[in-house]
């Protein structure tokens, strides 16, 4: 057979110079889309801190985009937040100006959740439209679709618990609304991370052992997220302000940590057991990526995943020196912002670390 023709040739050799310019296209979108809800987080661990969720009463997807606008729309969102146990029980001193400056956080926070929503979409539809997703990424990014779509159902199914016989959202609920901001953030890591292995092709040796650590660090990055949610929201943080001990011990007895009945309401709703437990996966985070960098860099010796792998450990340690003091301080409003924010940070490293190790060869 003859050469191919020319044209033939140089429509091949476009193609091949396309193919990183659109995968660092849609990249680009997927760490923007990470940031963003990286934002969420930020902005919805300072709602929770200034008692801000409860602020709006009423779920209007499109209509609250619009914050009021008159004085007479201000007084009556005042009005119905006035019929809630927490302006009762907790602020019955409020007055307009205090409601809106709770209000504004509540408010942001939805807007922002619509423009994720908006961001995540929108491209979508374009890129699809255009073929610029690359192989298998369209089921992915409709599960993610998904997850956004579920966290806005969750996060009115939180608000909602805390507008009758509460004065606060149930802390579950909120664990619930956390983690799946937190699942969604390391979804979106995961694949923009893949697409840039995917332009740069860094080879490095496909080993067992640091894939099972990597991918358990991730799920107890996950797992403490979703209790630090539980003690965010029974303000646990703001009790047993000492360290190491807790309430004196280092170990508390066990009938201090089962007063409640049934057994299982103790590790949602006993304040002591709630941080104990958090404490505990904070040691047990730390020595597992202490000791998934000591296992990697024997195992792998001058690779790229020894770099991480530590990366991975030193974050950790800071995020728990942060808690430290967060809890000592009795959370202010800047070191628990902090440690929030902290934590995302650790989990898109651990998750970045983990997709690394999952695509060598």
């Amino acid at each position: 057979m003859g050469d191919p023709p020319a044209n033939f040739a140089l429509s091949h050799a476009a193609k091949d110079a396309w193919q990183p310019a659109r995968l660092r296209v849609v990249a680009i979108w997927l760490w923007s889309l990470a940031g963003l809800v990286f934002l969420m987080v930020i902005v919805g661990g300072a709602t929770r801190l200034t008692e801000s969720g409860l602020s709006i009463t009423e779920w209007k997807p499109l209509a609250g985009v619009i914050p009021p606008l008159s004085q007479a729309d201000w007084l009556a969102e005042f009005a119905n937040y006035q019929k809630i146990p927490q302006y009762a029980q907790l602020f019955p001193d409020m007055e307009l100006s205090g409601f809106k400056f709770i209000f504004f956080f509540e408010w942001s926070h939805r807007l922002l959740g619509r423009l994720i929503g908006a961001a995540m979409a929108l491209p979508l539809i374009f890129f699809w439209a255009k073929g610029l997703l690359p192989p298998g990424f369209k089921p992915k990014l409709i599960g993610v679709l998904a997850l956004g779509a579920l966290q806005g159902g969750v996060g009115w199914w939180m608000v909602k618990s805390g507008l009758s016989d509460r004065v606060e959202v149930a802390q579950e609920r909120l664990a619930i609304h956390l983690s799946l901001a937190s699942v969604t953030f390391a979804a979106l890591v995961w694949l923009a991370a893949s697409l840039k292995r995917s332009v740069a092709q860094i080879p490095e040796r496909r080993l067992p052992g640091p894939r099972w650590f990597a991918g358990g660090m991730v799920l107890l990055v996950l797992l403490q997220i979703g209790l630090g949610g539980l003690v965010a929201g029974l303000r646990a943080g703001q009790a047993f302000n000492t360290w190491p001990l807790i309430d004196g011990y280092f170990w508390p007895p066990l009938d201090k940590l089962t007063l409640l009945s049934p057994l299982w309401r103790n590790f949602l709703d006993n304040i002591l057991l709630v941080q104990f437990q958090h404490r505990m996966i904070a040691y047990a985070l730390l020595a597992l990526a202490l000791a998934q960098a000591l296992y990697v860099s024997r195992v792998a010796t001058g690779s790229r995943a020894v770099r991480r792998a530590w990366a991975v450990a030193g974050l950790v340690a800071m995020q728990a020196a942060i808690g430290i003091a967060t809890l000592v301080l009795a959370v202010p409003l800047w070191a628990g912002l902090l440690h929030q924010a902290f934590a995302m940070i650790v989990l898109g490293m651990a998750v970045a670390h983990a997709q690394a190790l999952s695509k060598a060869p």
